[in-house]
């Protein structure tokens, strides 16, 4: 478990707890870019911890996983990236991402 992880499962469950407005909450889903550095397992865990005694202890969380991409500007290519190294296949580095920086809250459900 990492810290980065732990505070941004915190704020992904204080975020759901306000809008939940008392009632309970059963699932949750984020939407992660590879280049955010957020490891699924990782991230799985701390929300686990985060809503106890909330009112979403027990929610599911799903996480939608985000391929990074990026423009190359060398030789304009539009590129997947895996990992954060942002290299294009031409070897430029000189490149525009387009993709994978997301990190957000894509739904909930309460009932």
């Amino acid at each position: 478990m990492t810290m980065h992880e732990l505070a941004i499962a915190e704020s992904i469950v204080e975020a759901v707890c306000e809008r939940a407005a008392g009632r309970k909450v059963h699932r949750v889903t984020v939407r992660i870019g590879a280049l955010t550095a957020v490891v699924p397992d990782a991230m799985r865990f701390c929300f686990d911890l985060a809503c106890e005694g909330t009112v979403a202890d027990g929610a599911a969380l799903a996480i939608e996983e985000r391929a990074g991409a990026a423009r190359c500007h060398e030789c304009g290519a539009e590129v997947e990236l895996a990992d954060r190294l942002l290299l294009c296949p031409c070897g430029s580095a000189d490149l525009t991402v387009t993709a994978g920086r997301e990190l957000q809250i894509v739904s909930m459900e309460v009932g």
